[in-house]
């Protein structure tokens, strides 16, 4: 279960990251609404745009933070559970603007997985 949890550990900020950082301006058929890149897509959910940067930082840190957990095991559990929360909201978002459950599927996974990390 051990290696599990450690593959997941790794799953998890390499998802967010591409997300993140190689997809942020294209197009996904993940997207809130009809957005065509994220800063659409905060639009799409009502967000003001200062809360790109904001969601951006913390998610790409949180997600570093969770890599660099395999190595400094104290950071895992804090950064799993701030994911999670992340992808929670993410989740809310995306019931909000009342995606179809598909393109809440990454979030949630993503909640799932985090959870999981933080407490398995």
């Amino acid at each position: 279960m051990e290696i599990l949890r450690t593959v997941i550990q790794v799953v998890i900020p390499l998802g967010i990251l591409n997300v993140w950082l190689l997809r942020f301006g294209k197009p996904t058929e993940w997207r809130g609404g009809n957005a065509t890149t994220m800063k659409e897509e905060f639009q799409v959910y009502g967000l003001p745009e200062w809360s790109v940067g904001v969601i951006g930082v913390l998610k790409v840190a949180l997600a570093v933070l969770l890599l660099v957990g395999v190595w400094l095991p104290s950071v895992t559990q804090p950064a799993a559970v701030g994911l999670a929360i992340l992808m929670l909201g993410a989740v809310a978002m995306h019931v909000k603007v009342k995606d179809p459950l598909k393109k809440s599927l990454p979030a949630f996974s993503i909640l799932v997985l985090s959870l999981y990390v933080a407490f398995f």
